[in-house]
């Protein structure tokens, strides 16, 4: 008979450091970030249900201003918002239509095709040294991946690299879901602040005592199993409590399970997905959430969550939308404040950083990721 070695325990067996205080604060490493991780990556900017045909909308990328462009038959391409002629800004509102056909410059009427290409200078005359095959729009890559659009700003970027594969949510109908609900929050921290508080759950058992109650495994003070085989005592837990079926305020699932999902993500219940720096997707046996952040400075972020449900689903009598939404809502509540008060410790003058517990190691990976993104 053959036996099975313990699945290894992902604990630290030391305690480093944390990043030095001026990675929270500094406007020098704020914008190294930008030029860098935010700039080099692909970085979710929506639904593709979010770039309607014939529109253009405006998205920032590690500080460039981004057009999405959705043509005529709702095909996506990108560029960046400037003009070939004197730089103007190509769309100066949030989205715009524009039928379909021409991007036309608000300023001198230069126009061009949904591909880029530059089909007219409008009143300007050009004298046969001017190649209108030279001045069109500066592409920015863009890809979709289960009905999310992701832009990066190099011309070849490298692949989109889910922590846990480009596969990862195959049964789950993603490309039908439909957005349910929006909750958006600027939070007064700095971006990595709300990645680190996602990286671990020391904090759950007093930070949130009602997922806590609804995870088992949050009541330890760890995020998974594994992390509990080093403490004494009990069986493995169950990965919701006796019950529940979704994270949901009641634990009932708001409609029909998805059909496709396999016993192991029907018992494991909340399947995370990461994509550094930009979203997590958490996808449940009813619904899936997105969570997406943006940058709004050193010690400000902007948080974005979607909720995602097959149209049968909301459209069934007595689906109860609160009943999914208020749960990771107050969740989402009680991180930001977490990661506020953060915040405001690190700008002590008596603060310079950090140190991680065994537990913390997904920190401890996130702040090498972010130190080798910036070529530190």
């Amino acid at each position: 008979m053959t036996i099975q070695s313990p699945t290894p325990s992902p604990l630290l067996d030391h305690c480093p450091e944390t990043l030095p205080k001026a990675a929270y604060m500094d406007i020098d490493w704020y914008k190294k970030e930008l030029s860098t991780i935010w700039s080099n990556n692909w970085v979710m900017v929506g639904r593709a249900a979010d770039f309607p045909a014939g529109s253009v909308t405006r998205r920032s990328l590690g500080g460039a201003d981004v057009l999405v462009v959705s043509d005529a038959n709702g095909k996506l391409s990108a560029f960046h918002n400037t003009c070939r002629h004197r730089g103007a800004a190509l769309c100066a509102t949030h989205q715009e239509s524009f039928g379909g056909k021409l991007i036309k410059c608000p300023y001198h009427a230069w126009s061009y095709a949904t591909d880029g290409c530059l089909i007219s200078t409008g009143f300007g005359q050009p004298t046969a040294d001017f190649d209108k095959s030279e001045h069109s729009l500066f592409p920015v890559s863009l890809m979709e991946w289960n009905g999310f659009v992701f832009l990066s700003l190099p011309k070849d970027p490298g692949p989109l690299s889910p922590d846990m594969g480009l596969n990862a949510l195959d049964n789950w109908p993603m490309n039908d879901l439909v957005c349910g609900h929006v909750f958006e929050k600027e939070l007064y921290c700095n971006w990595k602040i709300f990645w680190e508080n996602y990286n671990e759950c020391l904090h759950c058992p007093g930070i949130h005592p009602e997922l806590s109650d609804l995870v088992p495994v949050y009541r330890e003070g760890v995020m998974s199993e594994a992390e509990r085989k080093n403490k004494p005592g009990g069986a493995e837990l169950s990965p919701l409590k006796e019950g529940a079926q979704t994270w949901t305020a009641n634990g009932q699932p708001c409609g029909p399970e998805f059909p496709n999902l396999t016993t192991t993500e029907r018992r494991t219940a909340h399947n995370f997905v990461t994509l550094y720096p930009s979203a997590f997707i958490v996808a449940h046996v009813d619904y899936v959430r997105s969570v997406t952040l943006t940058p709004l400075g050193p010690e400000k972020t902007k948080l974005r969550a979607e909720w995602l449900f097959l149209p049968d689903t909301m459209a069934a009598p007595g689906f109860d939308l609160k009943n999914v939404t208020e749960f990771a809502t107050l969740v989402m509540e009680q991180d930001g404040a977490a990661c506020e008060l953060n915040q405001k410790g690190i700008a002590s003058p008596a603060y310079e950083r950090g140190r991680l517990m065994p537990e913390e190691f997904d920190i401890h990976y996130f702040h090498k990721w972010v130190l080798a993104e910036m070529g530190d």
